[in-house]
């Protein structure tokens, strides 16, 4: 490093974001995440003895996959190589990998490779990556925001160890800010700042388990109070809330948190609780999910959930979707809190997905069966020649309009796919077919 990339570096250190500053050097400084770093974890004992292998960090942001990465890179042995896979090309990996094969074969060193957004990588870069990874040429650390299983290649999971990082608590996010308020090395220190303890609550509130997002409101604050007449800047509520005015909606339309938000809406209506659903759904909407997408997904859940227990939820549900076409947002909030809370109340029943289910596995495992000749088609000419609809009963001219015939194809006989529940309108349903099933 000559003169100018040592001055370089310090006005980058000094000049860098409070978060950047104040990320810890070891694993003893690291907040929260101790049900993956606690000192009898894999992953502390791993990094603390210098062993390694590829890893992916997956969690929200603000979590503490970089920290974790810088973490590694400063304690161990290996040449620890980052980049960026939003900007990051396949010639910069090219070179990665050369610097990793000379590293390995010149110096009997490992090198670890530090990806970022990991996911941002395409298919075709992620293959590249996996022959280099599965001979030990490089170690990889991928961090992602991202559910891996969705958006990074499979060759790739199967060679790695994935560790989730949770958001931070409350409580972690108080130890932060008062750590960045009083260091006097990397923190605001200098400033002689104090955090009044109902601010420290707020901005941890707020901050929704983001450390850099309530590290870059204090920050904020300190620089642009004014000083007391006691010579102290005091972070009261008031300035907090100004600092960082409003929760952060963590939620990604085509990411992890838009499938496990549905996921919720989608078992709560299931699981017949009203208020979690609505509750679901507000989250959805204050994100800016379509109300489309939405009443889809209720659709299918009155047909699966509920099916014929309450029939009319299939109806609530599709009116519901012909009412957010014209009525558009914010009307459509209260069709859709409606059609929510209709299908979360309706009796249960999975009857028909089980019944069609079954029925396709029988279908794929015994082919196109013959259909009954009594049952096919007998509207063409020289139909009875071939004996097609000779025998058919029409079920119309029977008591009860029903008559026993046989319907599925002779293999399958007395095979039953539909069976109803005890719960509804189902009750009537099997009732009514035992009484048609019963007469002479």
């Amino acid at each position: 490093m000559d003169l100018f990339d040592y001055m370089r570096q310090n006005n980058k250190e000094k000049e860098s974001p409070l978060a950047a500053r104040m990320r810890p050097r070891t694993l003893d400084e690291v907040v929260g995440q101790q049900h993956i770093i606690a000192r009898d974890k894999l992953l502390y004992r791993a990094i603390s003895a210098d062993k390694l292998s590829s890893i992916i960090l997956y969690g929200p942001p603000g979590t503490g996959k970089t920290t974790l990465a810088k973490v590694i890179a400063g304690t161990t042995k290996a040449e620890f190589m980052q980049i960026n896979a939003t900007i990051a090309g396949k010639k910069d990996m090219e070179d990665v990998v050369n610097k990793a094969k000379d590293n390995l074969g010149m110096y009997g060193k490992k090198t670890i490779l530090f990806i970022d957004e990991i996911h941002r990588f395409n298919k075709g870069q992620q293959d590249y990556l996996l022959p280099f990874v599965e001979d030990g040429t490089v170690i990889l650390i991928g961090a992602t925001t991202e559910n891996p299983y969705f958006e990074v290649n499979g060759a790739l999971i199967s060679r790695s160890i994935i560790f989730e990082l949770k958001p931070l608590t409350a409580d972690d996010i108080k130890v932060l800010l008062n750590r960045a308020v009083t260091d006097n090395e990397r923190g605001m220190g200098a400033y002689k700042a104090v955090l009044e303890t109902d601010a420290a609550d707020f901005l941890a509130d707020l901050a929704d388990g983001d450390a850099r997002h309530a590290l870059n409101a204090i920050e904020l604050g300190i620089l642009t109070t004014p000083r007391s007449e006691d010579g102290l800047i005091h972070i009261t509520k008031e300035v907090a809330e100004e600092c960082i005015q409003k929760k952060v909606a963590r939620y990604d339309k085509d990411g992890d948190n838009h499938y496990d938000t549905i996921s919720a809406f989608i078992k709560s209506m299931r699981g017949s609780d009203p208020d979690a659903a609505v509750y679901y759904l507000a989250r959805m909407l204050n994100a800016g999910e379509d109300p489309k997408f939405i009443v889809r997904r209720m659709m299918v859940c009155a047909s699966e959930d509920v099916g014929n227990a309450d029939p009319q939820a299939l109806q609530v549900a599709v009116s519901a979707s012909l009412a957010v076409e014209r009525l558009g947002m914010p009307e459509a909030r209260i069709t859709l809190a409606q059609a929510a809370s209709y299908i979360a109340t309706a009796p249960k029943s999975n009857a028909a997905i089980c019944a069609i289910d079954d029925a396709m596995a029988t279908v794929r495992e015994t082919g196109n069966l013959p259909i009954p000749s009594h049952l096919q088609d007998a509207h063409y000419k020289s139909a009875g020649k071939l004996g097609h609809g000779i025998g058919y009963k029409y079920a119309h001219d029977y008591p009860n309009n029903y008559v026993e015939q046989q319907y599925l194809p002779y293999e399958l006989n007395g095979k039953e796919f539909y069976n109803p529940s005890g719960n509804g309108y189902e009750v009537k349903i099997k009732e009514h077919m035992k009484k048609l099933k019963g007469q002479k």
